[in-house]
């Protein structure tokens, strides 16, 4: 179950609000679709409810590529509570002959999106689903993402249905993905599903009754392949934002949450169609992947300088994904050290290739992400991620062996650049949320002492992981403790005490002083 620790301390939920309102403001995120992209949408919508099915599964999207009635898979979506905009629905199987089968349906945008309409531009101008505490701005109006774009349960909906076979290792086989008519059977959260692993729940009758069992067997020989091939995904506890309206605690609060097992399997599963289709958008000539440059040799010895300073024990025989892998961020020493190893892959972007985009990148090394340790796409979250689209429609057309659509070709070129600009404008927003918010929480506690953790130092100035209310803030030595202004450095990785010295809820900046 999700390990949480959640705070007394509760941020008013209309001071919330106004500030996440000043936040997407000042970043200038749209606040309504425009009437005509609304109405592109909206028509769209109502025309699958009419009879898109039929018309589908007969004409596809007029290209020529068939569609395949695939409503007999029991497929089952596994997301957080409450969620809406389902993206992908999964399905695992365990073949007589050996090995394993993943079938993972991705919704298909390209069925209600007009190339070169009012939808199609206001899209390429929001990039993406920008997420805050309070709600999100969603990428595709709801009548899409929450509709009938969604994979939501017993309804028809037209998808990029992927059949991926692996060995008994894990290792890819084949690949091959095509337009497809499906149906969910079930809406699963990650909980439930880890409580029916744990042996602490069941889960309904339609959902096939060796899918929690085959997730972890098929997330487990991912991750060890991802082992293999020197790849690395950090586990460490997130600060997650929750509203609770329980008597006299009205509001927002902070937590630290450790992902479930189950998330990362699950994860595993989108990171494996990911790389199946780069290798087919490769090889087809045409598409775009999502790069990240190798780290330098000077950040693998700053990480181990750091190693040193914290007491990780690091031999020069154990590989960064090996040391990471054997971390437990429940120890301080070991949180500080992955916060500050969370920065050693920097500068992800896209490489879109193809005519008018110049060659597929061909050499084994080019064009990889470094921390996935292969070549890597975006494809599995299209409702949420514009990129998404193109991909998914290239791989369809690789695998039907048709022509990449002309309206993918056109947009390649500018992919980048949007995806870019977009992306930095919802980080900069899920960053601001959660900086307001901790200034909200701590409003009117200055001078108080908290217990934390010391993540990083430089200079005298540090970064400090509260234990409760879940902040992370800068803190400064405490010169008449630590000896002035020639005492101490902060001890980082260590446990310590700190006073609250400084609020300004308007900037979102708290600081904190190091004590005895």
């Amino acid at each position: 179950m999700p390990r949480a620790r959640i705070s007394t301390y509760t941020a008013p939920p209309a001071a919330v609000v106004s500030a996440l309102d000043d936040l997407r403001a000042a970043h200038d995120v749209p606040a309504v679709f425009p009437q005509d992209a609304l109405r592109e949408a909206r028509a769209a919508a109502a025309a699958w409810d009419d009879d898109g099915a039929e018309r589908f599964l007969r004409d596809g999207h007029g290209d020529g590529v068939p569609v395949r009635d695939a409503r007999d898979l029991p497929l089952v979506t596994i997301d957080p509570p409450g969620s809406m905009d389902l993206d992908q629905a999964v399905l695992l199987e365990h073949p007589a002959g050996g090995g394993y089968r993943v079938t993972y349906a991705i919704a298909s945008l390209a069925t209600f999106i007009t190339p070169g309409g009012a939808l199609d531009a206001e899209l390429r101008r929001r990039g993406e689903t920008v997420y805050a505490p309070d709600r999100s701005t969603p990428l595709h109006p709801e009548e899409l993402s929450h509709g009938a774009a969604s994979l939501l349960p017993d309804v028809d909906r037209p998808a990029c249905l992927w059949t991926i076979d692996l060995d008994d290792d894990g290792a890819v086989t084949s690949a091959h993905v095509e337009r497809a008519l499906v149906r969910s059977h079930a809406r699963l959260t990650y909980a439930e599903v880890q409580a029916a692993i744990d042996g602490q729940g069941t889960l309904p009758a339609a959902v096939p009754a060796g899918l929690p069992g085959l997730l972890r067997e098929v997330g487990t020989l991912r991750q060890r392949q991802e082992a293999a091939r020197g790849g690395v995904s950090l586990s460490t506890p997130e600060q997650e934002v929750t509203r609770t309206d329980e008597p006299g605690a009205d509001g927002y609060r902070l937590a630290y949450r450790a992902a479930l097992p189950v998330e990362e399997w699950n994860a595993q599963v989108s990171l494996l169609t990911g790389m199946c289709a780069a290798r087919l958008m490769v090889e087809a000539g045409a598409g775009v992947l999502r790069t990240m440059p190798p780290a330098e040799a000077r950040d693998y010895r700053r990480l181990r300088r750091i190693a040193r300073a914290l007491g990780v024990d690091w031999p020069e025989t154990l590989t960064y994904p090996g040391l990471v892998r054997s971390l437990d961020a429940s120890v301080p020493a070991h949180a500080a050290f992955m916060d500050q190893a969370a920065g050693l892959f920097r500068g992800a972007g896209y490489l879109v290739f193809g005519p008018g985009c110049g060659p597929a990148p061909s050499a084994d090394g080019e064009a990889v992400h470094a921390a996935i340790a292969s070549r890597y796409a975006h494809v599995t979250a299209p409702l949420r991620r514009l990129v998404d689209r193109y991909g998914e429609e290239a791989c369809v057309a690789a695998c039907a062996g048709a022509p990449v659509p002309a309206w993918v070709l056109e947009a390649l070129p500018g992919l980048p650049d949007v995806m870019a600009e977009t992306g930095r404008r919802s980080r900069a927003v899920e960053r601001g949320a959660v900086s307001a918010i901790e200034a909200l929480v701590l409003d009117g506690h200055v001078g108080e002492v908290f217990d934390g953790v010391l993540l990083s130092e430089r200079d005298g100035r540090g970064e400090v992981m509260l234990a409760e209310p879940a902040v992370v803030g800068v803190v400064h030595a405490d010169e008449a403790s630590a000896g002035g202004a020639h005492g101490r450095a902060l001890p980082v990785g260590e446990p310590v005490r700190v006073r609250l010295e400084e609020v300004d809820v308007a900037a979102g900046r708290i600081a904190f002083a190091l004590v005895p």
